[in-house]
């Protein structure tokens, strides 16, 4: 019902921000990721969502379209409400959120507060395909990494070097440059080694 606010800025809390359109003011829930990115200038365009339940009408606000996403799609997952999917939103940025899902990783979301592993397992059950899906990520482009990391440990390993020692440094090297090829990856990891 409500897409956005376009307005001033009249508060802004960790949890909260005041945006007044028109003269009305409205209250919007953020996360923390939200506040974050918020600029202290006086004119905000923040994306909504409006919860309707019987007893309240829940405005939640956020700096991007990408967040707004990962916010309802979070909500479509059984036994996570808003409150749950808002400090998601506030431990973890939506990239990681999206990334964490998109790789079936259990220990990212279960490490949320209030995240047990039947919920992070179900999360990730529920939204793999639709985050694929939404982000056009394509499953096949998320292993090539694994491969170059897996080759490239396994050269390391012949050239004398410790596999856990290796493995860190191949994922720092890695996670500043996901297109790297194999030869280097092995490269980089060898002067940091």
């Amino acid at each position: 019902m409500i897409h956005h606010l376009k307005g001033k800025l009249i508060e802004k809390n960790p949890t909260h921000i005041i945006v007044e359109c028109n003269g009305v003011g409205y209250f919007v829930n953020i996360s923390l990721h939200t506040f974050s990115k918020l600029p202290d200038a006086e004119l905000v365009n923040i994306y909504t969502h409006l919860q309707v339940k019987e007893d309240s009408h829940t405005l939640f606000g956020f700096s991007e379209k990408s967040e707004r996403e990962i916010f309802r799609l979070l909500l479509s997952v059984s036994g996570i409400g808003s409150s749950t999917a808002r400090t998601m939103l506030s431990s973890m940025s939506p990239a990681e959120i999206r990334d964490a899902i998109a790789n079936g990783n259990v220990p990212a979301i279960q490490a949320i507060k209030g995240i047990g592993a039947k919920t992070a397992q179900r999360v990730i059950l529920d939204l793999r395909d639709k985050i694929l899906k939404v982000y056009d990520i394509d499953e096949v482009s998320l292993t090539p990494n694994n491969t170059n990391k897996d080759e490239a440990l396994s050269a390391l390993e012949v050239l004398g070097f410790a596999r856990r020692q290796a493995e860190k440094v191949v994922d720092k090297v890695i996670s500043q440059d996901p297109s790297l090829s194999v030869e280097n990856i092995i490269k980089l990891a060898l002067k940091n080694l």
